[in-house]
């Protein structure tokens, strides 16, 4: 066991030449004078599955909306897979890259989101190929082809011509699922992504994620309140409040161990 003194700046160790999937340097949002992250440090590697817990307004939202640059950081740098998602260093200065860069990168992350933020006026079908096909450039036929792959995937396989006003919460949620996947995302950020569905299919969506953690090498960032799932899927549960990272580790040693004041308070509260 390491005697040094925890730090928790949310860095792991990497290997030598290993890029990591996602680095945050420094980062800083600010809403007016309400400091969200301030100076967050913290790296996820390539495949790994990282939760962050906390109360709410501690800024976990935030970094997954940083990352799918829904927002911009106030200060700072986010790198993915080694490369500036939004702003890079210049003789000195932090310098916005250019917009057509920016789309590129964003390519590479897909989000799936509380409330499922599908089209309404779009079949199940077409909210799955509307990215591949305008985004990617990928041709029609083996868009579709893929969307049927993925409903099959999500057990929605009958689902293709539906509209989302017809589905129940959990099955729009496994359908905003299977869009993301669509896309072949390199990260997959997942946002509270039950809390708007009734208790009875919770399970069946976090089941599809699970097992969707464990059959691909996709890195997850995931903030979610439902710490069982937490424990399952992730490989390392990030403590969050305040804009800070009070607490890292694996899982079990958060959840069953954890060493920090605040954090135990957080889950006894939740508990």
């Amino acid at each position: 066991m390491s005697t040094e003194p925890h730090t928790h700046t949310g860095a792991v160790e990497l290997a030598a030449g290993e890029v990591p999937a996602i680095r945050f340097e420094h980062v800083v949002k600010r809403y007016g004078d309400n400091t969200v992250l301030d100076g967050l440090n913290f790296t996820v590697r390539k495949g790994d599955r990282v939760t962050l817990i906390g109360p709410s307004g501690s800024g976990k939202t935030t970094i997954l909306r940083l990352v799918m640059t829904l927002e911009d950081s106030t200060d700072g740098y986010i790198l993915i897979d080694g490369n500036p998602l939004t702003h890079v260093e210049k003789d000195g200065k932090r310098v916005a890259i250019k917009d057509k860069r920016r789309a590129e990168m964003r390519k590479r992350i897909g989000m799936v989101f509380q409330q499922f933020n599908l089209f309404p006026n779009m079949t199940v079908l077409e909210n799955i190929i509307e990215a591949p096909v305008h985004v990617l450039g990928r041709s029609k036929p083996d868009a579709i082809k893929r969307a049927h792959e993925l409903l099959e995937q999500v057990g929605l396989p009958d689902k293709a011509d539906a509209h989302p006003t017809s589905l129940s919460g959990g099955q729009q949620q496994r359908v905003a699922i299977a869009r993301c996947l669509a896309m072949d995302p390199e990260i997959m950020l997942l946002d509270e992504v039950t809390s708007a569905l009734d208790p009875e299919v919770v399970g069946e969506v976090l089941g599809i994620l699970r097992d969707i953690a464990e059959n691909t090498d996709v890195t997850m960032l995931i903030v979610t309140h439902e710490m069982q799932f937490a424990r399952d899927v992730s490989n390392r549960v990030l403590m969050f409040d305040k804009g800070r990272i009070v607490e890292e580790g694996p899982p079990a040693e958060i959840f069953d161990n954890p060493q920090e004041q605040r954090t135990k308070d957080f889950l006894s509260a939740v508990a």
